[in-house]
């Protein structure tokens, strides 16, 4: 792991702060651009097909460029075949249609909507080629041209005023809940504001925190909404009411509560355990020293949120959080350009790539485990998009690991070493004898008290590290 290539799946003629899959389609939407300024770079929102052209290599098509005007679009959220799209103070929704037609054939429509705009589709291949105009493909690259025409429509349906900060409004984060039934945004003015969806009927607006608004999250059955603030604070709501807040440094000894501040939240499911629900954060240093402290990612109890472990990721600051459809992958990437991807249950990392971009990381998103998402992920154990301020978006895999072994280990209960960025034993389980991946050694991280088997698959609980007791 480190620094090494990975070839540029698509790049855009703007930079690029949004990406998103969809999960009934597998499109690929991103979104950027150049904002309000008259630099001559434009503001769109690009609709890309994605392919698996080989065991582990991409391929992307540009299927169409919606021009978003004189508005950048910072950040995404997409449901049901709509996109939530935060463009300045203003929340604007739109409807999307994926249809493709054979030549002399019949017209085959894919997500719902009205047909407003339309492009034609072009493939290359993930190469790392430069990006000519539009992104498509450098100058004298030949192209191949699909036996059949895809076209996009997209038909703006309203916005909502998403933040009222006076001086300069911003919509920093917009989610829909995991049933469709709310829109939820925070912006630069520490506003939480909620809307029923479709109908748009404002539901919520309360001040949540002391500035602006650095990310959001709502579990599953809406029950409670997580938010994260730049004023130090992780809260908790139910409702617009205030349940609880979060204190992540109680989990690391002699941690100031000022040192660090939360810089992102994700809820994620455990896999094989239907009624288990995680939450993650992630801690950024607050002030940067010429010997930069590492950042730290904490996962917490869904339901009672008590934590349940802490880990260093290094000492780039993190600037983007994911999560896998099935909860058992989470992916980070940095301001300085690198990218890596984390097993959930153990919070080991698995894969890293060393400023893959030029420059900071600014989205991220795995493929869905929807069958239009495994078609497209193919023999990999996972697959990870990401784009950044160099207009590049890149695809990041990790390839099943097939070969086994049989091992003689005693499980130990680990602890995080913030100094050395290593796992210290605890507390010893009996011995006993397992299948995992070669060279794997499965975490227990349960603190204090009797220490039960995990009941979280062992495959998700080996990691790449061989330190047997």
């Amino acid at each position: 792991m480190g620094k090494r290539r990975v070839p540029d799946l698509y790049r855009a003629p703007f930079p690029l702060y949004a990406i998103k899959v969809d999960p009934k389609t597998g499109l690929v939407i991103t979104a950027g651009g150049g904002g309000a300024s008259k630099t001559g770079i434009k503001n769109a929102m690009h609709f890309l097909d994605l392919q698996l052209v080989g065991e582990h290599q991409y391929s992307a098509s540009l299927l169409h460029s919606h021009d978003t005007d004189t508005r950048a679009t910072m950040n995404l959220a997409v449901g049901d075949g709509v996109i939530a799209a935060g463009q300045d103070g203003t929340c604007s929704l739109m409807r999307f249609q994926h249809c493709t037609q054979k030549e002399g054939g019949k017209t085959a429509v894919k997500g719902v909507g009205n047909s407003v705009q339309q492009g034609s589709a072009r493939r290359r291949a993930g190469k790392g080629d430069k990006g000519g105009q539009d992104g498509v493909a450098a100058s004298g690259d030949m192209l191949d041209m699909k036996d059949e025409t895809a076209h996009i429509s997209v038909t703006g349906l309203a916005e909502v005023q998403s933040d009222l900060n006076l001086q300069d409004p911003l919509q920093k984060v917009v989610r829909f809940s995991p049933d469709l039934s709310l829109l939820l945004t925070g912006g630069t003015d520490g506003h939480i504001r909620v809307w029923e969806f479709p109908s748009l009927k404002k539901k919520f607006d309360f001040k949540a925190h002391e500035g602006e608004i650095e990310d959001l999250d709502m579990s599953s059955g809406n029950k409670h909404l997580v938010t994260v603030g730049r004023d130090f604070a992780c809260s908790v709501w139910s409702g617009n009411q205030l349940a609880m807040g979060l204190k992540w440094h109680e989990t690391v000894p002699q941690m100031t509560e000022k040192t660090y501040r939360y810089m992102a939240c994700r809820f994620g499911k455990v896999e094989d355990q239907k009624e288990a629900l995680r939450l993650y954060t992630v801690q950024i240093p607050h002030k940067r020293d010429r010997r930069p402290p590492p950042c730290y990612l904490t996962k917490w109890d869904g339901k009672s949120f008590l934590p349940m472990l802490t880990a260093p990721c290094g000492t780039e600051v993190v600037s983007s959080l994911a999560v896998s459809e099935s909860g058992t992958f989470l992916g980070l990437g940095t301001v300085t350009g690198s990218v890596a991807i984390y097993i959930a249950f153990s919070l080991q990392k698995l894969y890293y790539v060393q400023e893959c971009h030029g420059i900071v990381v600014t989205d991220l998103a795995f493929l869905p485990d929807s069958l239009k998402g495994r078609n497209i992920r193919g023999n990999n154990e996972t697959a990870m998009l990401s784009v950044a301020v160099d207009s590049r978006c890149q695809v990041h895999v990790v390839p099943n690991r097939s070969k086994s072994c049989t091992i003689i280990i005693r499980p130990c209960v680990l602890t995080s070493d913030p100094l050395t960025s290593s796992f210290v034993p605890v507390s010893c389980i009996s011995s006993r004898i397992i299948s995992c991946v070669a060279g794997a050694v499965p975490l227990w991280p349960h603190g204090g008290g009797s220490h039960p088997p995990p009941t979280e698959p062992l495959s998700r609980i080996c990691v790449s590290h061989t330190r047997v007791d």
